[in-house]
């Protein structure tokens, strides 16, 4: 099966699952519990009867690969093929009614990303990215802006609290790049970045499956995104990332991340 193929089935995966959470979307019942994480991050039935849903799919579609989700952990081997998911990227937001949660469903080839998908359930907006090929928004290719100059830049700075608490220099030299700047969380961002609509995302405390779907996605569409240390992103990455319009603008994001 060509990458073509799985980005084709993992799409309609992902359109299909996302009847499960628009179902419980700004309605009560949600079931929220608080993760013991660093973050205390909250998770509802809705997080989790997603992931059963991808999963499901998944293992009927694409028998004997591997699958590790945030909710359910790992299963199978993640050495050969295998799906990365975040079946609600972004549960804050929709726990408080906000529409710009996704899901992120990763294809992954011996941990590297080769097919990415962001669906954007309340939204209806599906991205899609293929290693080597294209990048759509709801089946239309869609590319990044060719902005070189960080002057000229729409920058998102991701996770602004967690930014200023690792590192308040950093945050303090952030609030001043760019055209125009704002703050905000989650992958949507980043799906703005592939569809032309803004340049730049720097982020911070993610996991693989924040980071990994999305990928393929940014670089299809002509983009990059790494580590802050201009690394390839991999199930290994310590979960600061920045994803750029262009090499020039990469560049540029990573002087004043180093300082």
């Amino acid at each position: 099966m060509t990458l073509d193929q799985i980005a084709v089935i993992g799409a309609r995966i992902a359109n299909d699952a996302s009847a499960v959470p628009m179902r419980h979307f700004r309605r009560d019942g949600l079931g929220i519990e608080v993760k013991d994480d660093a973050d205390a991050s909250p998770v509802t039935i809705a997080d989790r009867a997603t992931e059963e849903a991808i999963r499901a799919a998944i293992e009927a579609e694409f028998p004997g690969h591997g699958i590790f989700g945030e909710e359910f952990g790992t299963q199978g081997s993640l050495d050969g093929p295998a799906w990365i998911i975040d079946p609600i990227d972004g549960t804050r937001f929709f726990l408080t009614g906000y529409p710009c949660f996704g899901m992120l469903i990763g294809h992954l080839q011996a941990g590297v990303p080769q097919v990415g998908i962001i669906r954007m359930p309340a939204l209806d907006e599906t991205y899609v990215g293929v290693s080597g090929g294209a990048a759509t928004l709801n089946g239309a290719p869609i590319s990044v802006r060719a902005i070189t100059q960080l002057s000229e830049a729409r920058v998102y700075i991701n996770e602004p609290e967690r930014t200023f608490d690792h590192d308040p220099a950093l945050f303090a030299r952030l609030c001043k790049i760019g055209h125009t700047r704002r703050m905000s969380y989650d992958c949507y961002p980043h799906a703005m970045v592939a569809a032309g609509q803004i340049d730049a995302v720097t982020d911070i405390g993610l996991e693989p499956y924040d980071f990994l779907p999305i990928a393929p996605v940014i670089e299809a569409a002509g983009g990059i995104i790494t580590d802050w240390e201009g690394r390839a992103l991999t199930l290994g990455s310590d979960g600061r990332v920045v994803t750029a319009a262009t090499p020039a603008l990469h560049a540029a994001l990573l002087e004043v991340i180093g300082g």
